[in-house]
Order: C-alpha cells, then sequence, then structure tokens
C-alpha cells in the first residue's frame, strides 16, 4: 500500500501550557487537499509541522511514508514549500526574491515562466515588491514558493485578505498548477466553499483535533 503524502500520528503540540493539537491522527494524499475549520483550531501549526517549523511534543508526521524529523529541515523544504498568510517578501524585485529561492535549491529559474505560473505577466518581474497590491503581492510568493520545483506547496489562507474577484483569481492559478506540474496542494482554509472548489480530499478540524477526513461530498455539509 503507498504512504500517504503526509501521515500524522497522534500530534499534540502545546504553547505557553496551552494545547493547539490535542492527539490529531490524519492523512493528507498526493493531490489537492484542504484541510478546514475555524479560527483557532490549528490549521496553521499543522501547516508548519508539514514543513518542519516546527515539531510536535508528542506523536509523529511523516512525509511520504519517512518521519520529518529524519530528514534534514532544508531538504525537505526544497521538496515541500510553505506560502504563509500574510506575504513576507524581501525588499527589491520580484524577480530578485524568485532568484534567491530558486538559487538555495542551487537552480536558475525561469522568471518569465514563474510568473506566468502564477498568473502575473513578465512586466512584473522587475517590478518593486513594495509597489505591488496583496493580491499581486500573495501571486508573487506563489512564483518564489514555485522556484525550488516543489513537489508540495502548502498555503496558508491564500486569499483570506483579497476581495472576491482577487480570490477567485487565486483559486485558478491554484487549481491549475495541480493540472500544469502535477504539483500536491495542501491548502489551509476556513471556508468550506473554498475547500469545496479545490480540494478532492478534506480533513476537518476543531479543536486541535481531526473530527473528519474525506472526499468533500463525506465531510462538507
Amino acid at each position: 500500500m503507498t504512504a500517504p503524502l503526509f501521515g500524522l500520528d497522534r500530534v499534540s503540540l502545546r504553547r505557553g501550557g496551552v494545547p493547539v493539537l490535542d492527539g490529531l491522527t490524519a492523512e493528507l494524499r498526493e493531490g489537492a487537499n484542504a484541510v478546514v475549520g475555524p479560527s483557532g483550531s490549528g490549521k496553521s501549526t499543522l501547516l508548519r509541522l508539514l514543513d518542519r517549523l516546527s515539531d510536535p511534543d508528542s506523536g509523529s508526521v511523516r512525509f511520504r511514508g519517512t518521519d520529518t524529523r529524519e530528514i534534514d529541515p532544508l531538504r525537505l523544504r526544497r521538496d515541500v514549500a510553505l506560502v504563509p498568510q500574510l506575504p513576507a517578501l524581501l525588499d527589491g524585485t520580484v524577480a530578485a526574491n524568485i532568484r534567491f529561492a530558486a538559487g538555495l535549491a542551487g537552480r536558475e529559474p525561469d522568471v518569465e515562466r514563474l510568473l506566468g505560473l502564477a498568473g502575473l505577466d513578465p512586466s512584473f518581474a522587475d517590478r518593486d515588491v513594495d509597489r505591488l497590491s496583496v493580491g499581486e503581492q500573495q501571486r508573487a510568493m506563489i512564483a518564489r514558493a514555485l522556484a525550488p520545483e516543489p513537489d508540495v506547496l502548502l498555503l496558508d489562507e491564500p486569499t483570506s485578505a483579497l476581495d472576491e474577484q482577487a480570490r477567485d483569481s487565486i483559486e485558478r492559478t491554484v487549481a491549475e498548477l495541480g493540472r500544469s506540474l502535477g504539483v500536491s496542494v495542501v491548502i489551509v482554509t476556513h471556508d468550506p466553499g473554498q475547500a469545496r472548489r479545490l480540494a478532492g480530499w478534506i480533513v476537518g478540524i476543531e479543536r486541535g483535533r481531526a473530527v473528519r477526513q474525506g472526499s468533500a461530498s463525506e465531510v462538507l455539509p
């Protein structure tokens, strides 16, 4: 039997003595996944564990069958790229951000192609990141995350600060990435509708526990 993309087994994590994840057991699969739940349910913390920005206090997180604590963090992050909820671009141009990320993996990026994949035209390469809208910054973050050619893209509430038109545009980009590149996606969202539109496999979280998982028709009302 093929190992899931990620397997989480009885994962617990506390911050300041307060449980954030509490014995969470779930799996995420190759392809498009969504982690759905209300604010404060532990969704973003789960995403950080997948990229090993944190380790659990107890339990295990496995990436394609291997405990993430046995994988060098830098190597893991070349395969698994995280786009945080708030854009966090380096000072300078969009192209400089893309080249920086590609360089960490020893790659020479095709900046124009990466911009196109993220839904930006080539003119954005020389734009300063400070002059971008929030939606454009989010797209630049996606282009930068794709620069090391990862197998998995983690997206933390990528449309939470956007209007409906920008949200729909980002969603089309995310859906197209899976089709054109074969990249697996894990998107964290509080919006069941977005999960239904973007994901084939859904994990529902409440109070640090996975309360349901399955297809959209099985999990979402």
